[in-house]
């Protein structure tokens, strides 16, 4: 597990009870996507089970509404995180399961995303998480439409974003290629894995690979990924 090799060297420090309780983690990303290179940062998401007095505050004899209300815990995120004998920077999201089962239900991408994730990406899973695994294709609907279509059109609206800090990886792409091609895969990405869910009820995320490392390799005109988007 990511996760606990980051927090026993000391790199990351979650909760004390997080590293124990997880259930879940995957690598996201161009890694699931099938296109990561070899600059790119390694992505995990994940969920855990916390205590049951987080889950369940009354169980600690906290009172909805009544005196001080205890911070619940809902993620643990950490970005940029590096390790000297790595040529990686590890990104690592841990949801509560409450937290990840809710955004699920809601479709929003990133969650769908982690959860059907290929079987080559998947780092460590509890029988909990198998069994969400077993059973992801019951979270699809139709209001993965509108969320997955809001995520493009932000991606396609970054793409062309003028001024990139300079010495960016972003002002090197603008230069290299006119746009922001990584923002164009993405766009083209989430366009298609919706039309996947609404049209097949399944969600493939290694299925466009030759498609999606043209785009990203500069190899589709700017207009090209807006007519197809």
């Amino acid at each position: 597990m990511i996760t606990k090799m980051l927090t026993d060297e000391g790199l990351i420090q979650p909760p004390k009870f997080l590293v124990g309780a997880l259930a879940y983690e995957t690598e996201v990303g161009s890694v699931a996507y099938g296109v990561s290179q070899r600059a790119s940062d390694l992505d995990v998401y994940g969920f855990c089970v916390p205590p049951r007095e987080v889950v369940f505050p009354h169980l600690a004899g906290e009172i909805p509404g009544f005196g001080r209300q205890r911070q619940r815990f809902e993620q643990f995120q950490e970005h940029g995180v590096e390790r000297a004998e790595d040529e990686v920077v590890y990104d690592v999201t841990i949801y509560s399961i409450v937290r990840y089962v809710s955004l699920c239900m809601e479709n929003n991408p990133n969650m769908l995303e982690s959860l059907f994730t290929p079987d080559r990406c998947v780092l460590f899973e509890s029988p909990v998480a198998k069994l969400l695994r077993d059973n992801r294709h019951v979270f699809l609907h139709k209001g993965a439409w509108h969320k997955f279509r809001g995520f493009a059109h932000s991606q396609l609206h970054k793409m062309t974003i003028k001024d990139p800090k300079p010495g960016s990886k972003r002002a090197a792409l603008v230069e290299a290629h006119g746009y922001d091609v990584k923002f164009a895969y993405h766009a083209v990405r989430l366009m298609d894995e919706v039309e996947e869910i609404l049209t097949e009820g399944t969600l493939t995320l290694d299925a466009n690979v030759e498609k999606l490392s043209a785009i990203r390799a500069g190899e589709w005109a700017e207009q090209e990924v807006r007519d197809y988007v």
